[in-house]
């Protein structure tokens, strides 16, 4: 798979890109609503996707060989699809050939997620939305 093709896979959804935080004493992870400064909102991308690792220090880059270590990947994630050998959604844009789908799908983080700049970071748990439980596959 050439570097395009693997970043075609992101389907634009924008869950990768909320803030998570993890229990030290579990490792379970908890996600939160709260959108990394970076993320725009409207379209659920990355608004400086060529520099967000010099901008975001904990940003992950996503590699074929990294995804596996990545438990915290949405289900949903075409990363993660393909990585389990499964084939991608009907919403996702490679297969409906409109990025529209996604978040017509109630997949995407539009309309839920809050910018992490509008929350002091001491509130961050007040915004916990799910846990993660550390992954042992594989």
């Amino acid at each position: 798979m050439t570097a395009a093709e693997w970043e075609a896979l992101c389907d634009g959804c924008g869950r990768c890109c909320l803030i998570k935080l993890e229990d030290e004493d579990t490792g379970a992870i908890a996600v939160t609503r709260l959108a990394c400064k970076l993320l725009d909102l409207r379209s659920c991308r990355c608004s400086d996707y060529e520099n967000r690792q010099n901008c975001v220090k904990d940003c992950v880059k996503l590699t074929p060989e990294g995804v596996r270590s990545l438990g915290w990947l949405p289900e949903t994630c075409a990363y993660r699809l393909i990585d389990d050998g499964r084939e991608l959604p009907w919403w996702h844009p490679l297969v409906s050939g409109t990025a529209d789908t996604v978040h017509a799908a109630g997949i995407s983080v539009r309309g839920a997620a809050i910018g992490e700049k509008k929350v002091p970071q001491h509130r961050f748990p007040a915004h916990i939305v799910g846990w993660i439980e550390p992954r042992t596959r594989r």
